[in-house]
């Protein structure tokens, strides 16, 4: 695994950006105007209304400033001390911003305000305020970016190009589950299974129950299943051909099928079971479905077409 997660990023990729610095500065009644009303015609801006002897602030700033350098100079963040500019505090409580407490973050978009939030908000929250910002403004994070590009790799055989995606956004993001997911099926994709364990060995726990990460683990599981089934598929389908009722066989065929990425087929095997004994050997043939399903992706077509007739066999 090292030799993804250790990659540095991708020509082209350091330059995302300019410094974070750059877009962090400390803003006063004297700047207001440019700095934030002004440059936020071109980008998205964040001020952030703190004092001294705000204990929530000193929590808050670090968080935003963490979140705006992670941006890669995709949005901008002015402080404002409210005790130092009494002044434009005044002046921003009658046009209606609300600065009664502090912290008070708000976001402006083409001079006007165009959300805000108050007190010390979590990392998690304080990225998505962020995310929904850049959306707005029709952008979005770098790392979103990155995903995206991986997420296409992957999709077009790159596996290698998209592994070295994936760990460029952890290197930002450690807590980011598209990316652990893309780079868990990537080192599958490249034949570095143990790696992959390693990968999956290492996700955040608090990450660990994310749609992403439970597809890729499923993804792990159902390689270990395959490679004993594929190398009896001759096996499974004599026994089928002698006993059509034999549900043991048919499961068994599904796994060995899904190992050989005949998706199509493997689903049919499993659906088949529960068309035949809907609750054959505890419901096992809809929960192997379900985990081909969070291996294949939710948005996987095969996955989208078997979902509608297992619910019209499961409903009907």
């Amino acid at each position: 695994m090292d030799m993804i997660i250790g990659q540095k990023p991708r020509a082209g990729q350091e330059g995302a950006g300019p410094a974070g610095g750059a877009f962090i500065v400390d803003g006063d009644e004297r700047t207001f105007m440019q700095e934030v009303v002004d440059a936020s015609r071109s980008m998205p801006v964040l001020v952030d209304f703190w004092a001294t002897w705000c204990g929530p602030c000193k929590t808050l700033t670090p968080t935003l400033e963490k979140v705006v350098t992670a941006a890669g100079g995709r949005v901008k963040l002015v402080k404002i001390d409210i005790d130092q500019n009494r002044g434009l505090v005044q002046q921003l409580v009658q046009l209606g911003l609300p600065l009664q407490s502090v912290p008070t973050v708000a976001a402006f978009w083409q001079g006007q305000i165009a959300d805000l939030f108050q007190g010390a908000l979590p990392e998690s929250e304080v990225k998505r305020f962020v995310e929904t910002l850049l959306k707005m403004a029709g952008g979005a994070m770098p790392a979103t970016d990155l995903v995206a590009e991986g997420k296409a790799a992957l999709e077009e055989g790159r596996a290698q190009e998209a592994g070295e995606l994936f760990s460029a956004v952890l290197q930002q993001e450690q807590e980011n589950p598209e990316a652990w997911g893309g780079l868990i099926r990537a080192l599958m994709a490249l034949g570095q299974e143990d790696q992959a364990h390693d990968a999956l060995a290492q996700v955040p726990a608090k990450i660990a129950e994310h749609a992403e990460i439970a597809g890729a683990r499923s993804l792990l599981a159902l390689a270990e299943e395959g490679r004993k089934a594929k190398s009896e598929l001759a096996s499974y389908e004599a026994r089928l051909a002698a006993d059509p009722a034999d549900h043991q066989a048919r499961y068994d065929l599904a796994t060995a099928l899904n190992a050989l990425d005949r998706r199509e087929e493997a689903a049919d095997a499993l659906l088949d079971i529960i068309r035949r004994a809907r609750g054959w050997n505890d419901d096992a043939a809809r929960l192997q479905l379900l985990k081909f399903f969070e291996a294949w992706g939710m948005d996987d077509p095969v996955t989208m077409a078997s979902r509608r007739r297992l619910s019209a066999m499961l409903f009907s």
